[in-house]
């Protein structure tokens, strides 16, 4: 039975109760009405709950209560700091930022402040000396920053008054790597607080942070014994496209369904990039599609790709992802995604970014004919039912969006490398799936997907060494070194270089190798290897002897061979080689014997 916002065990302030009518949510998710109360008992909580479960809320609401309760002992002053928030990307912390803002309307006399990457430290460093913040919404690396920095603030004292802090998406910070981030924030943060974990799945990694961070905390899961792990409302398709046949298939589907807001979810920073320009050259008129793009390497560009995509009636977004957890735009009708992800679990997030909040939703994936299977496994791994669509796409069709590709690579030389660029990207990613069982780079038809990527020919990499590429159609009579640069400025550098190029022989401004570093047989290195092993065993036995007899170590103290001598001035010399990088550290190991 759903629980009301009245029949909450520990009553509330009113300027809270007002936040909450606020959103016109008449009852409690499950993951609200096990997390809250808790949170107000004083108790730390682990949370484990499902994308779009409404865990902002489950935070927001005690961090508010929390806070005011102390305010009716001692009014909080602009530059202590109550509470914080961890996101793993700006685009989540906004979003939290965003939420709380509108609860901040009806509760009085708290402030905020966002702290993210895409902005410099000393604006957020001004703005906290001017404006102070009760609140802070921040992303890792920033606070990091902040905590850390002792000469123009002094945050590690503000913090001080700590009575609550929130690691919101904690098993996406672990998977970006945050860990010892997040040890570095927690050794400046008071032990004396409340502490509330929340995630969408419980790894090792959460289990490390939860035993370190949290004092008994109470465990609370509304996912684990669901029968699915998407919403009800969300309905999942998938598409067996040709091999060569994706792009087609895909805009086939944009045509037949009348998709009114999307998510494409693209493989690397580099397809995004590569495809947003494609998409809005090939998009009919008649389909009134705006196209955006996003991806982890743009810097102060997404807020406002994202805030635009927000307000927009319609649109498809491309993206990684980086917009695979935590955004919520109700208005998603349609999720797609262009190939598996890396993980199982993203992609019940990727899909996670429709069906919001009651709301109907969708989902497609495209499927290569080698890939069939990733239906049943995607079943049996996450508890999500994959219903198929018929492809009806022709090689006409396939034909036609390959020579319109190419036709704009013919016109730009920077839209056939970043053609280029984001093909070996997207392979290479390919090569890390998780579920490396099923899909595996040596059964993809790389030939026929660099057709389909539109390539003018096949770039030169090791996957493409020995294979059968014959589903790729080369394009005849085109002059590669004939393809201009749009950009006019850009162009004439080539030009200049291309000169130069011809007379000498050499690319201006690519580092040429002096020499090149002669090969050791293998047979030799193994040799050398055995005698290091060797030496290092008398060494150790000669040492144990000294041990065992003092007065024979007196003697053999005076005397070092001249052999041993030598060795050690040798590793001494690779050590300092290895110091000021003049040789790798697989180098090092070879010479040292490791």
């Amino acid at each position: 039975m759903p629980v009301t916002w009245n029949e909450l065990e520990v009553p509330l302030q009113n300027e809270v109760k007002q936040a909450i009518l606020s959103f016109k949510f008449p009852t409690m998710t499950p993951v609200q009405a096990a997390t809250i109360p808790q949170l107000l008992k004083q108790k730390d909580v682990a949370a484990e709950a499902a994308t779009g479960s409404g865990k902002t809320l489950a935070f927001l609401i005690p961090m508010l209560e929390i806070l005011k309760r102390r305010e009716s002992e001692e009014k909080w002053k602009k530059h202590k700091v109550g509470a914080i928030v961890i996101s793993p990307t700006r685009e989540l912390a906004l979003q939290t930022r965003d939420v709380l803002e509108q609860m901040l309307e009806h509760v009085k006399g708290l402030t905020s402040a966002l702290f993210v990457g895409g902005n410099s430290v000393d604006e957020d460093v001004q703005k906290f000396k001017e404006r102070g913040a009760n609140i802070i919404i921040c992303t890792p690396g920033r606070l990091e920053d902040l905590l850390t920095r002792k000469v123009d603030i002094n945050l590690s004292q503000a913090v001080k008054s700590l009575e609550i802090l929130i690691l919101d998406e904690a098993d996406k910070l672990l998977d970006l790597g945050f860990q010892n981030t997040l040890n570095i924030i927690l050794s400046y943060l008071p032990r004396q607080r409340r502490t509330g974990l929340f995630s969408a799945t419980q790894t090792k990694e959460v289990q490390d942070i939860i035993r370190a961070g949290l004092r008994n905390p109470v465990l609370i899961s509304v996912s684990a014994k669901a029968s699915q792990s998407t919403p009800v409302t969300l309905t999942n398709y998938y598409i067996v496209t040709r091999d060569d046949g994706k792009l087609a298939s895909l805009f086939n589907f944009l045509e037949r369904r009348d998709v009114q807001k999307a998510m494409l979810f693209l493989p690397t920073c580099a397809s995004v990039d590569y495809w947003s320009h494609i998409f809005n050259a090939l998009v009919p008129k008649n389909l009134d599609l705006p196209i955006f793009a996003i991806h982890g390497k743009m810097k102060q560009k997404r807020n406002k790709v994202l805030d635009n995509f927000r307000k927009s009636s319609k649109g498809l977004i491309l993206c990684t992802d980086v917009m695979a957890r935590g955004i919520d735009i109700p208005e998603i009708d349609w999720v797609l995604q262009w190939d598996p992800p890396a993980s199982a679990s993203a992609f019940v997030h990727r899909v996670g970014r429709t069906a919001r909040q009651g709301h109907q939703g969708s989902s497609l994936i495209l499927l290569l004919e080698n890939e069939e299977d990733y239906v049943t496994f995607i079943e049996k791994n996450q508890r999500v039912t994959l219903s198929p669509l018929e492809d009806d796409v022709t090689e006409k069709q396939v034909d036609s969006f390959a020579d319109k590709i190419r036709k704009l690579q013919l016109k730009d030389r920077a839209l056939m490398e970043k053609a280029t660029k984001a093909f070996v990207s997207h392979v290479r990613a390919y090569s890390k799936h998780e579920c490396s069982i099923l899909l595996q780079v040596k059964n993809l038809p790389l030939g026929a997907m660099a057709y389909t990527y539109g390539l003018l020919q096949l770039p030169k990499m090791p996957e493409l060494k020995n294979k059968d590429t014959s589903g790729f159609r080369t394009i005849d009579n085109v002059d590669l070194n004939s393809i201009p640069y749009k950009d006019k400025q850009r162009e004439k550098t080539r030009l200049e270089k291309l000169e130069e190029y011809k007379k000498t022989g050499n690319w201006p401004g690519l580092k040429q190798k002096l020499f090149k570093k002669p090969t050791t047989p293998w047979s030799k290195t193994k040799q050398l290897k055995e005698d290091r092993k060797s030496k290092r065993s008398k060494r150790k036995a000669s040492k144990e002897l000294k041990t065992d007899k003092p007065e024979v170590s007196k003697k053999r103290k005076k005397g070092i061979s001249q052999e041993d001598m030598d060795e050690l001035v040798r590793d001494v010399a690779l050590l300092k080689k290895l110091k000021k990088k003049k040789m790798s550290e697989e180098e090092f190991d070879r010479e040292f014997g490791i």
